[in-house]
């Protein structure tokens, strides 16, 4: 993990939620974290590590991940021992 997945990993678990993080930024990090990724049809994402799976939808035609995002985020970090 490079200093600006560990800046991301932060900027998720500040309080109060960040709704204005790059999605690209969380990807990165997820993938730095050994995730699969599943593409699904259109804007839709899977990220799967040790069985368990988090689904998403790539923000678009901004590129921010909103509140509920990064809220969503979070709880899967924290179901796969992910903590700051």
């Amino acid at each position: 993990m490079n200093s600006k997945q560990q800046k991301t990993i932060l900027a998720i678990f500040k309080s109060p939620t960040n709704g204005n993080l790059e999605w690209a930024q969380v990807e990165s990090l997820l993938k730095s974290l050994g995730c699969a990724v599943i593409e699904g049809s259109g804007s839709s994402v899977t990220f799967e590590l040790n069985g368990k799976r988090a689904y998403f939808h790539r923000p678009h035609p901004q590129k921010e991940a909103l509140k509920y995002r990064v809220k969503a985020v979070k709880a899967f970090l924290i179901s796969i021992g992910v903590k700051p």
